[in-house]
């Protein structure tokens, strides 16, 4: 396909094509996979509802976050709030940008949901697990000791217990926040849809890795070593997902749970990093660039103390999140061209007309 042809798509297809394809692919092998082994397919709610509901939900409210600050600057000068509404709707919102921000939408949706539907089928496709494996290369890599154990020897079980459990339970939020953020708040349609896109990766290469090494994690394993912890929103997580692991092996058609259970990698790892490395490599202010990095850090700490991944885990899902970025930028076209240099330079003024994005290069 020539430059000019591809110039002639719409912003959606030329930022969403091949991520929305991937998706797709990904959805036909969990339907193929659901009807082979007779499993059910369930749509997992989160905290927030059900991701059909809370996805779509969450970026509503953040084009109203968008809208409504430009409406009111612009009130006075264009008469009134109605007409202020109507201009900042028809230039900033109009049809290509939507059409991208739900294109993305669906990229993220199939994506996640099929990985939470590979991931309950686990147990029943993989019963063979590699928790004694990583075990020991836990031991070693620690001198003989569990690396949960060693961290909960120098943090403490009180006050870094309870900020390590607030860091982690952060991510349920984060990951929709973050999406809704870059499909909707980011000036430059196609950074945000690198980053949408990275995350539908991650969902499709951790599932990859969880069947290439299934396992349950350190707490489920042998939960001697974290006796000692105190009741934090993270055991009472740990408690809910072996109780639907249960439930799901010993029926799955009989409850609406899924099974949420698997170690390697750690996809809190890769979704974090993914969010560091993204910012990092769009140049987002020094201050956003630290706090992520320093998320990052805490996530990583957070998983090996609470015992929800080995080590290897934890480097496997850094790995994972370097990938999906590297692929996610394949998939939209590049990052950090000229806005003249192609097809996909000409999105945001399409999609956009009233936005004059800063194109500093993304990478180098």
């Amino acid at each position: 396909m020539t430059i000019r042809a591809a110039a002639d798509r719409p912003a959606w297809q030329r930022l969403f094509g091949v991520p929305l394809l991937n998706s797709l692919a990904f959805s036909v092998v969990m339907l193929l996979t659901a009807l082979w082994a007779d499993l059910p397919i369930r749509d997992p709610e989160g905290f927030l509802g059900p991701s059909y509901v809370r996805l779509p939900l969450m970026v509503l409210l953040m084009i109203a976050a968008d809208v409504v600050p430009r409406v009111l600057a612009r009130r006075r000068k264009l008469g009134g709030l109605r007409a202020a509404a109507s201009d900042v709707l028809r230039t900033r919102w109009s049809g290509p940008r939507l059409a991208v921000a739900v294109a993305g939408l669906i990229t993220f949706y199939l994506a996640y949901m099929s990985y939470r539907n590979l991931k309950s089928f686990l147990p029943f496709l993989q019963e063979h697990l590699t928790d004694a494996l990583l075990e020991d290369s836990d031991k070693w890599l620690a001198g003989g000791s569990y690396p949960a154990d060693v961290l909960q020897g120098l943090l403490g079980t009180g006050f870094s217990a309870e900020l390590l459990s607030g860091v982690y339970m952060i991510f349920m939020v984060f990951v929709p926040v973050s999406l809704a953020a870059a499909l909707v708040w980011s000036d430059n349609l196609q950074r945000g849809a690198w980053y949408a896109t990275a995350l539908s990766f991650n969902w499709i290469l951790g599932t990859v890795s969880y069947y290439a090494l299934p396992s349950l994690g350190p707490i489920y394993h042998d939960a001697a070593p974290f006796s000692d912890l105190p009741e934090t929103a993270v055991s009472g997580l740990q408690d809910t997902l072996y109780e639907n692991r249960i439930e799901v092996l010993a029926d799955p058609f009989a409850t609406d749970a899924v099974h949420g259970i698997a170690a390697f990698a750690s996809l809190h790892t890769s979704i974090v990093f993914t969010a560091a490395l993204v910012a990092h490599l769009t140049r987002l202010p020094r201050a956003a660039r630290w706090i992520m990095w320093v998320y990052v850090a805490l996530t990583t700490l957070a998983t090996v103390y609470f015992g929800w991944h080995y080590v290897l885990d934890v480097f496997a899902g850094l790995a994972l999140g370097a990938v999906s970025v590297w692929l996610a930028a394949k998939a939209v076209g590049g990052v950090g061209k000229s806005r003249d240099s192609g097809a996909a330079g000409r999105v945001e003024k399409e999609a956009a007309p009233d936005v004059e994005p800063e194109l500093a290069p993304a990478a180098r």
